[in-house]
């Protein structure tokens, strides 16, 4: 009995720790670049703006370090390492050869200034990257979490789905409008839905959902210039 308690509130912890650092991280993003006079334009501001997220994933790997050795799901083979491989060349195609073909958005200067993403440069993705894997390192101890309580794996999905586009909306607070917030909100519910199977059941699906969460923003910056354009 002792030990379900102890486990009980071990998983509890856990939760409360995922959503105190993602809350803190993204409130404190805004105050932060405030008092450091430092832009919030991912392409304007790389550098800063990676420091800044680099110092939180630094936090979240001292935070559960013991917890992602308890529960970890990486398997050094080398399959893992051509996952890897094939992903930064991906990366690197898309930077240095597709995002070029899909110029800037230019808006008539009566309108109100649009989303970054339509003017995005290769420099946009030094802090995204960095931030999309501190997004990543708390919803996988979310999702270990709720994997340790033996919970099925469909209510994993709806927990992780709920959860993850739950914070998206703080993009509200940032200025953005109703129809980006709600956007983003709704991508991030489908993909908070999937990235559980690929943590859980994917031999190393860490990387992929990494992958696959970096390309959905690669994505949205080419859809949105090809139809804004």
């Amino acid at each position: 009995m002792f030990d379900e308690l102890k486990q009980q509130l071990y998983f509890v912890w856990i939760l409360l720790e995922v959503v105190a650092i993602w809350l803190l991280a993204g409130v404190g993003y805004y105050y932060v670049i405030v008092i450091a006079g430092i832009g919030d334009v991912y392409s304007y501001h790389p550098f800063g703006i990676a420091a800044y997220y680099l110092f939180w994933v630094a936090l979240t790997l001292a935070a559960f370090r013991h917890f992602y050795k308890e529960r970890e799901r990486i398997e050094w083979h080398a399959s893992m390492f051509v996952a890897i491989f094939l992903g930064v060349i991906g990366v690197a195609w898309y930077l240095l050869y597709i995002l070029p073909q899909f110029p800037p958005v230019h808006w008539a200067s009566e309108w109100e200034p649009p989303a970054e993403l339509f003017y995005a440069s290769p420099w946009y993705f030094l802090p995204k990257s960095i931030e999309i894997g501190l997004q990543q390192l708390l919803l996988a101890a979310m999702v270990l979490a709720f994997d340790m309580r033996k919970l099925p794996l469909n209510k994993i999905a709806l927990w992780s789905a709920a959860l993850f586009g739950g914070m998206h909306l703080l993009l509200v607070f940032n200025g953005s409008s109703l129809a980006y917030t709600a956007f983003f909100t709704a991508s991030a519910v489908v993909a908070g839905f999937i990235f559980p199977y690929l943590m859980l059941r994917v031999r190393n699906g860490f990387i992929y959902s990494y992958f696959l969460h970096w390309g959905f923003y690669a994505a949205v910056i080419v859809l949105a210039r090809l139809f804004f354009a």
